[in-house]
């Protein structure tokens, strides 16, 4: 992301930060863990974005994780890939307010412009 004067035409997505506790068996908090993500709900299409889609793994990357897996005897039950393709680039220019704790004092009225994807964003 870069800091940068608000474009006069577009209007920057606010941003949420998201708080959870990892808990061990006793359910006693081990690990506060947080993320920054995008209200991307409030993107419109042919606006903000052109179309939306989902991308999948390639085969090859499949094949090179399993090829793995087997060269050093892991045993694979099931995979999970629940943000591979998050930090992908964008096509579009996207702006997004300064976090809430987080604004630059000698720029407070700027806005960040993403170079690679954040969570929430269409």
């Amino acid at each position: 992301y870069q800091l940068v004067p608000a474009p006069d035409n577009i209007s920057p997505l606010t941003l949420k930060w998201l708080f959870k506790n990892k808990h061990d068996e006793e359910k006693t908090v081990i690990r506060n863990k947080s993320r920054l993500v995008v209200r991307g709900y409030r993107q419109e299409e042919g606006i903000d974005f052109e179309e939306s889609f989902a991308p999948v793994a390639r085969m090859e990357a499949i094949r090179i994780f399993l090829a793995y897996a087997a060269h050093k005897s892991f045993t694979v039950f099931q995979m999970v890939v629940k943000t591979a393709f998050l930090h992908g680039s964008l096509k579009e220019d996207v702006y997004v307010c300064q976090p809430e704790g987080f604004i630059d004092a000698d720029h407070p009225s700027h806005v960040y412009k993403l170079k690679k994807a954040l969570y929430g964003l269409k």
